[in-house]
This record gives C-alpha cells, sequence and structure tokens, in this order.
C-alpha cells in the first residue's frame, strides 16, 4: 500500500536534526509521498531545503499562514514572489484564522484573496487553514468565484452541510488527519458521508498526533493509523482507503 500525507511540516524545529530520519521512518511506512505547506519567511528556506534533500518524495508549497499576518504583513507577502522561480506544489497554507487572534481579520481576507488570485495566475491548487473562521472563507470564495479555484480544506472539522456548500464553490478535497481516531471527534460522523474520491489523508505534524501516539509529536509515518481509522468507520477495505486518497493526491497536486 501507498499512502501520502498531504500536510506535513517536517522541517518544523520540533523536528531539528531529525528531519532525514522522519521522512526515511515515513518511507517505510509506505508513505511515499510528503507535501510540505508553507508557513512564512521564519521557516520558508528549512522548507525548501530539506525538500531538495528529499526530491521526489518531500514536495514543497508557497504561502503565508494567516497567523503570520499581522504588522507588516505585505512584505510577507512581497517576500512571496523571490520563490516563484522554484518549483512548488501548491500555494498554501493559506486562509484565516479567529481562534488565536481577530486583530488583523481584515488583513487576513486581504491576504488570502491575493493568494487565491496568485494560485489562478499559476495554475496552482491551495491548502486552505480555517479556524473558527469557515464562514469568513466561505464568503471570500465566493468573492472569487470567477477564479478557477480548487484545494483541500485541510484539517477538516465541519458539517456534511457545510462540506456541501463548499462543494459548490470550486474542486473542493478534505484533509482528514489525527484528528479523527480521537475520542467523540464530530468529524467521525462527517467523514462516513463524504465521498471517498474527495479525501485526502495528512498529519500536520508534529501537530494532531492520532491515537496511539496522541500527547507524543506527529510525525508522517502515521498516516496509516490515520486511514485504518477511516477503514473502520466506512467499511471500506484499507486497501482502498489507500488506493483512493493517494489517487486523489496525485490528481490534486498533480505529483
Amino acid at each position: 500500500m501507498e499512502f501520502i500525507d498531504t500536510h506535513s511540516h517536517l522541517y518544523d524545529e520540533a523536528f531539528a536534526s531529525e528531519e532525514d530520519a522522519a521522512i526515511e521512518r515515513a518511507v517505510q511506512a509506505g508513505v511515499t509521498r510528503l507535501i510540505l505547506p508553507d508557513i512564512d519567511s521564519q521557516t520558508r528556506d528549512a522548507m525548501f531545503a530539506l525538500a531538495d534533500r528529499h526530491e521526489g518524495v518531500a514536495f514543497p508549497c508557497l504561502g503565508l499562514h494567516p497567523t503570520s499576518i499581522g504588522e507588516g504583513w505585505e512584505k510577507e507577502m512581497e517576500a512571496l514572489e523571490g520563490y516563484l522561480s522554484r518549483k512548488i506544489w501548491a500555494i498554501g497554507e493559506i486562509g484565516m484564522d479567529c481562534y488565536w487572534s481577530k486583530d488583523f481579520i481584515k488583513e487576513q481576507q486581504d491576504a488570502l484573496k491575493l493568494q487565491l488570485e496568485m494560485a489562478d495566475r499559476l495554475d496552482l491548487p491551495v491548502i486552505i487553514h480555517s479556524r473558527e473562521s469557515t464562514e469568513l472563507i466561505i464568503k471570500v470564495l465566493k468573492e472569487c468565484r470567477h477564479l478557477s479555484l480548487r484545494g483541500v480544506f485541510h484539517a477538516y472539522s465541519g458539517s456534511i452541510e457545510t462540506y456541501r456548500e463548499i462543494r459548490k464553490l470550486g474542486d473542493w478535497y478534505i484533509g482528514i488527519g489525527g484528528v479523527l481516531t480521537y475520542r467523540k471527534a464530530s468529524i467521525a460522523e462527517t467523514v462516513k458521508e463524504i465521498p471517498l474520491d474527495r479525501i485526502l489523508l495528512e498529519t500536520d505534524s508534529p501537530y494532531l498526533t492520532p491515537v496511539p501516539f496522541r500527547g507524543k509529536r506527529n510525525e508522517s509515518s502515521y498516516v496509516p493509523y490515520i486511514a485504518e481509522k477511516l477503514s473502520e468507520l466506512t467499511g471500506k477495505g484499507i486497501d482502498e482507503i489507500a488506493s483512493q486518497t493517494t489517487e486523489n493526491a496525485v490528481k490534486l497536486f498533480r505529483l
């Protein structure tokens, strides 16, 4: 079986000096390709360096994370332009986050629009971060109907009704990670109603570690545990889960 981790921050300082070993463990676990979402200028070079060392396994993206948008965010946006000569596979991680702070909501909206326009211009998918901000993001997507939008709602935790609304606004997939394995997680019920051909597997490592490793650092090698839980909940075989989610990722990111 082959899996793809469609959201991994293996370049994070939590993996300092262990990044290469973590990638080796992932490959040994059948997680043969990893999408590396960007955060901001503080970690971008580390992300590209890791991708360069593991070409064909690690695939870098480019974007400004909503929690990195504050005073001087325009300079962070300008910095993205300096990396457009690099091969990138998506614009992300972008979106909105009203959990940590609501001080720069308008700026987050503006940055999201600019990056959706960038993705359309470059014919790339987007990776959407949405935390306590789904309705605001949907509003932005409606304002950007003229763009050819496709991508994934990372760490999806919304309802089936919200999923159906999102699907009307572009070619969207749903990212499912370790939260699926948590007791009483609402996504465990919602995911039963989402077509398998719309689901991507992800870890968000080093965060959101699945059971039985919850409380420890997450890593890409744990994707099979998420797949097993998805298999249990949907009644579909693990082989089908692996095959279809891998096909979905290959299609979306053009791997």
